[in-house]
Protein backbone atom coordinates (compact mmCIF):
# COMPACT_ATOMS: atom_id res chain seq x y z
CA UNK A 1 0.00 0.00 0.00
CA UNK A 2 1.04 3.61 -0.52
CA UNK A 3 -0.06 6.91 1.00
CA UNK A 4 -0.25 10.01 -1.19
CA UNK A 5 -0.35 13.37 0.55
CA UNK A 6 -1.12 16.65 -1.20
CA UNK A 7 -0.88 20.11 0.41
CA UNK A 8 -3.57 21.47 -1.87
CA UNK A 9 -3.65 24.91 -0.28
CA UNK A 10 -0.12 25.52 -1.67
CA UNK A 11 -0.93 24.21 -5.17
CA UNK A 12 -0.08 26.58 -8.02
CA UNK A 13 -2.05 24.67 -10.67
CA UNK A 14 0.86 23.68 -12.92
CA UNK A 15 -0.98 20.51 -14.08
CA UNK A 16 2.11 18.23 -13.95
CA UNK A 17 0.47 15.77 -11.54
CA UNK A 18 -2.64 15.44 -13.70
CA UNK A 19 -0.48 14.89 -16.79
CA UNK A 20 1.80 12.27 -15.25
CA UNK A 21 -0.74 10.38 -13.11
CA UNK A 22 -4.18 11.01 -14.63
CA UNK A 23 -5.76 8.08 -12.82
CA UNK A 24 -5.22 9.82 -9.47
CA UNK A 25 -5.14 13.57 -10.27
CA UNK A 26 -7.50 16.00 -11.98
CA UNK A 27 -7.50 19.75 -12.37
CA UNK A 28 -10.33 21.58 -10.61
CA UNK A 29 -12.15 23.95 -12.98
CA UNK A 30 -13.38 26.24 -10.21
CA UNK A 31 -10.00 27.28 -8.77
CA UNK A 32 -7.40 25.86 -11.17
CA UNK A 33 -5.71 23.69 -8.53
CA UNK A 34 -5.24 19.95 -8.68
CA UNK A 35 -7.47 17.49 -6.84
CA UNK A 36 -6.20 14.19 -5.47
CA UNK A 37 -8.98 11.78 -6.38
CA UNK A 38 -10.57 9.68 -3.62
CA UNK A 39 -8.73 11.60 -0.90
CA UNK A 40 -9.75 12.82 2.52
CA UNK A 41 -9.26 16.50 3.36
CA UNK A 42 -7.97 17.58 6.73
CA UNK A 43 -7.27 21.32 6.95
CA UNK A 44 -6.12 21.63 3.33
CA UNK A 45 -4.00 18.49 3.33
CA UNK A 46 -5.49 15.74 1.20
CA UNK A 47 -4.51 12.11 1.75
CA UNK A 48 -5.39 8.83 0.11
CA UNK A 49 -4.29 5.25 0.54
CA UNK A 50 -3.99 3.12 -2.59
CA UNK A 51 -2.24 0.11 -4.03
CA UNK A 52 1.43 -0.27 -4.91
CA UNK A 53 0.68 -0.32 -8.64
CA UNK A 54 0.18 3.46 -8.51
CA UNK A 55 3.55 4.11 -6.86
CA UNK A 56 5.71 4.82 -9.93
CA UNK A 57 3.42 7.26 -11.73
CA UNK A 58 2.69 9.17 -8.52
CA UNK A 59 6.40 9.39 -7.71
CA UNK A 60 6.84 10.98 -11.15
CA UNK A 61 4.06 13.43 -10.26
CA UNK A 62 5.69 14.23 -6.91
CA UNK A 63 9.10 14.76 -8.53
CA UNK A 64 7.57 16.99 -11.23
CA UNK A 65 5.75 19.22 -8.74
CA UNK A 66 7.60 22.57 -8.76
CA UNK A 67 6.43 23.50 -5.25
CA UNK A 68 7.12 20.06 -3.68
CA UNK A 69 3.68 19.61 -2.12
CA UNK A 70 3.11 15.94 -3.06
CA UNK A 71 4.48 13.10 -0.96
CA UNK A 72 4.26 9.44 -1.88
CA UNK A 73 5.31 6.82 0.65
CA UNK A 74 5.01 3.08 0.99
CA UNK A 75 3.18 2.02 4.13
Amino acid sequence: MIRITHHRIKCIGCNYCAETAPSRWIMNDSDGKSDLLESKDKKGIHTCITTDDEYEENMVAADACPVNIIRVEKI
